[in-house]
């Protein structure tokens, strides 16, 4: 077994952690909307509006603080006002991004706004900037935010709703490298810069507007964007990176029968998420000292599964995934200097989601308890923490994610405080290595009842007998989050943090 010691020292604060890390990502793909967060409400299913309400309880649970909608490549074709109105007088239109299937319209803007007030989480839309127009776009802006006395306000209060929601994250397209347009990056930043203008704020409501950014390792684009964006037209701007097992499109690995070499590629590639996010940060540093990074869309994707639509990426959920969404939380935290939201792909029954519904069950994947585990980072502030040693996976010492990708260590980690409390994450990246975790603590002013200068901690595991455990409809707590010992002194807290395995450590 590893020994190893967390110098931590609280009184070096480095940056607040935007709760918007914590963020997730509902496209009509598949069945993320239609039969895993709307049902209708004529379902027996128990629902708000049409919204399940278990997946709304879930939600809330692990304090959703935003949710992005209505896509992903989704976005460039839809036309807000297909999905207002009388739902049975609603026009069907074809997704031609995802499985060619109709799309009904019937969840639409009001359905998504009163299910963010619900959750209590910000709505983030994805404007069209693909296939749209700019009036499009100000309308949309204009029925939602507006509380005064105008046509589209007046239209909105028609179909329901009298005071105008809060919106305050807008992006203006969405991979307009790709299916957005596959445009070139001057282009991009020339249409971004005619449609942020016309995005305006309307009474009390404040955009944080968001320009797309690379796919990746694409630099080019990074650098020929922001250098055409004056500082004020873009608060942020965003990142795409998926973690690809194999590292190809074309076959991806399987999401449950995967080898250990297959194991530790996957986590080396979902490791170098941290190297884009530093380069990308640092050509944008070189332009706007304040633009932030959005990583807003993130995760494991793998070939579907056996069986299901192709075009609906269906996909299981196991304890490697669990490993990647600590890892990716954890460097989140040690960027939040630059990372101001993120959003996983995605909520519901999509690549690596956080629930699976099928009819009235629900399923809570392990990647939905690693959020559970890391929700109290929320709002912290970063605090400086140092392994005294972090080896390399001993048995991926010659397996990476290809080249260019990074080695495997054994921990990965962050740290937080706030209103008195310690919140300590680590994931145990090896499939055979315990670690001895001691945490070495300075300038922390606890707040227990055992006594003063003493140390009050409890720690929750999530960890399974093989990487391969997931949970099914039929064994839905097969990997589920655990109590752990956790020994505590006046200032050293040891835990023992067990091959492939995830652990929150709460110190006050």
């Amino acid at each position: 077994m590893e020994k190893i010691t967390l110098k931590i020292d609280t009184s070096r604060k480095t940056a607040r952690i935007s709760p918007e890390i914590y963020g997730h990502f509902s496209e009509h793909l598949g069945s993320c909307i239609y039969d895993g967060i709307y049902v209708g409400e004529s379902s027996e299913i128990p629902n708000f509006h049409g919204v399940r309400r278990d997946v709304i309880d879930a939600f809330k649970a692990i304090h959703m603080p935003v949710l992005r909608w209505p896509g992903g490549c989704f976005a460039d074709e839809y036309h807000w006002r297909d999905g207002i109105g009388d739902k049975s007088a609603r026009p069907s239109t074809i997704n031609t991004n995802w499985g060619g299937v109709t799309e009904t319209n019937a969840f639409g803007t009001h359905d998504f706004f009163d299910l963010c007030e619900e959750i209590g989480c910000e709505p983030y839309l994805a404007g069209n900037l693909g296939s749209g127009s700019i009036k499009e776009l100000m309308d949309w802006i204009e029925y939602i935010t507006f509380d005064g006395k105008s046509s589209l306000a007046d239209e909105r209060r028609k179909n329901g709703r009298e005071k105008p929601w809060k919106l305050k994250y807008l992006g203006i397209g969405n991979e307009n490298w790709g299916g957005g347009g596959t445009m070139k990056p001057e282009y991009y930043a020339n249409e971004y810069r005619r449609y942020q203008c016309f995005c305006k704020d309307l009474g009390e409501n404040r955009l944080y507007k968001i320009a797309c950014g690379p796919n990746a390792a694409d630099y080019n684009w990074t650098e020929n964007v922001v250098k055409n964006l004056d500082g004020y037209m873009a608060k942020g701007i965003s990142l795409h990176y998926y973690t690809l097992p194999t590292g190809t499109w074309e076959h991806k690995g399987d999401a449950v029968d995967f080898s250990d070499e297959e194991y530790y590629s996957t986590i080396s590639r979902a490791l170098f998420i941290e190297e884009l996010i530093e380069r990308h940060t640092d050509i944008i540093r070189r332009y706007h000292k304040d633009m932030a990074l959005i990583v807003d869309e993130w995760g494991c994707w793998y070939d579907v599964e056996k069986g299901t639509n192709p075009g609906f990426l269906y996909q299981q959920n196991t304890m490697r995934d669990a490993i990647v969404a600590a890892i990716n939380l954890n460097i989140f935290n040690e960027h939040a200097d630059s990372v101001k939201m993120a959003n996983l792909a995605q909520a519901v029954n999509v690549l690596q989601a956080l629930i699976l519904t099928k009819d009235e069950k629900m399923v809570l994947t392990p990647t939905y308890h690693v959020f559970d585990m890391f929700k109290a980072h929320q709002g912290g502030e970063l605090v400086f923490s140092e392994f005294d040693v972090n080896p390399e996976c001993e048995a991926s010492a010659e397996i990476t994610g290809g080249e260019g990708m990074p080695k495997v260590p054994l921990l990965s980690k962050s740290v937080s405080v706030k209103d008195g409390r310690m919140l300590v994450t680590l994931s145990n990246c090896s499939l055979s290595e315990d670690a001895e975790v001691s945490l070495d603590i300075a300038g922390f002013d606890s707040t227990a009842d055992a006594g003063a200068g003493s140390l009050k901690a409890s720690a929750r595991i999530l960890s399974s007998e093989s990487i391969r455990d997931h949970n099914t409809f039929a064994a839905p707590e097969a990997v589920v989050i655990r109590e752990t010992p956790v020994t505590a002194d006046k200032n050293t807290i040891t835990i023992i943090v067990p091959a492939h395995s995830v652990v929150s450590l709460s110190v006050e």
